[in-house]
């Protein structure tokens, strides 16, 4: 067995990642083989006037068009109440985000029919000025950002060749009924830090190969039917859970991630058979009401139960019996800040953990 480091005491968490919180917290991952440019803003870092003196290209007077990117539009943090009034036709990647646009008409992107990148973040979008027919004509369009704006309802009319939806921290309370049929590409969508109450039958029809959704933050009380079986990773942290019944991820035999933390799951919510899958990987369930260790399988490997109240190491949460081939496959087990004692654990519990990497208590 690997070595096991023990925390005594409630530590911090042990999961270092980075957030760009301007693309709604899942980091834009860049293709160079693909000429895709820089997400960072040129404002202030080069000269405009060194763009307009070496770039032959048209550029709207509001933005900046480097030339080692020329089908690049940097129109971000410019203070803009509205969109330029003339794009390039060659534009593909356009950066609009961090200005006070409220309106965008049918005619917007017009002139910008190749867009591929579409970057609206943390303006002031609403869904009564929003076209709708205003992506229509956008064939191109795979990534569409509109994290952090004032959106009321998911746009309609959008591509079908698009393949992320950002529209984290927004205002929207309900899914229009096919708001999402034709996005048979669609890989992730990001719904985190609206006002979701529920699911509905339909409202996530037609994502036939969504691996990543995010509905964090919301204000869902029970656990979401109807979501695409693609589904790979499921986070549903800071809602307000209380259980899971059996067939709750029913279906969902690719899903590998899934977080429940900053909820209110008890015990008694939680069906026996709840996380049955033997597709998950990962399961974090921290800072819950939990006083017992619910059953997971034997072939997840990274369990989060810190900051719940759990008073009791059971071994058959993990292992039915134990065995030269009966064991966990648990490499790290977080249970620090609950009412438990390492020397007061079973003794059994390194045969049935015996490939643990941390455990933390």
């Amino acid at each position: 067995m690997h070595i096991i480091f023990l925390l005594l005491s409630v530590c911090g968490s042990t999961r270092a990642f980075t957030l760009d919180l301007d693309y709604g917290g899942v980091p834009l991952w860049i293709n160079r083989f693909l000429g895709e440019p820089s997400v960072l803003t040129l404002k202030d870092r080069m000269d405009p006037g060194w763009f307009r003196a070496v770039n032959t290209q048209s550029c709207p007077l509001e933005c900046d068009c480097p030339i080692q990117w020329p089908t690049a539009v940097y129109c971000d943090h410019r203070g803009l109440i509205q969109l330029p009034s003339v794009l390039p036709s060659h534009t593909q990647y356009l950066f609009l985000q961090g200005n006070s646009i409220i309106i965008l008409g049918s005619r917007a992107f017009a002139n910008a029919t190749n867009l591929r990148w579409l970057i609206l973040d943390h303006s002031q979008i609403l869904s009564e000025q929003l076209d709708d027919v205003l992506f229509f004509n956008l064939t191109h369009l795979v990534y569409l950002f509109i994290n952090n704006n004032s959106l009321t309802r998911v746009p309609v009319g959008l591509p079908r060749g698009l393949k992320q939806l950002r529209l984290a921290y927004n205002h929207i309370e309900k899914i229009s009924a096919g708001a999402f049929q034709n996005l048979e590409n669609l890989t992730l969508l990001l719904l985190q830090g609206n006002h979701l109450k529920t699911i509905e039958e339909g409202d996530l029809k037609g994502l036939g190969v969504l691996n990543l959704l995010d509905l964090s933050h919301n204000l869902l009380e029970t656990f979401p039917k109807h979501l695409p079986p693609s589904v790979q990773q499921l986070y549903l942290f800071n809602n307000s859970l209380t259980g899971l019944m059996g067939n709750s991820l029913h279906g969902f035999n690719g899903l590998r991630y899934l977080r429940l933390g900053h909820n209110k799951l008890r015990n008694e919510g939680l069906d026996p058979g709840a996380f049955n899958l033997t597709s998950l990987v990962e399961l974090d369930l921290s800072y819950n009401q939990l006083t017992e260790i619910p059953t997971v399988p034997t072939t997840l490997q990274y369990l989060y139960l810190e900051v719940n109240n759990i008073q009791e190491f059971t071994v058959s949460s993990f292992c039915r019996k134990t065995g030269p081939t009966s064991y966990s496959r648990m490499k790290i087990l977080r249970l620090d800040g609950n009412k438990l004692e390492y020397h007061k654990l079973p003794p059994d519990w390194v045969f049935c953990l015996r490939v643990l990497h941390n455990i933390y208590i």
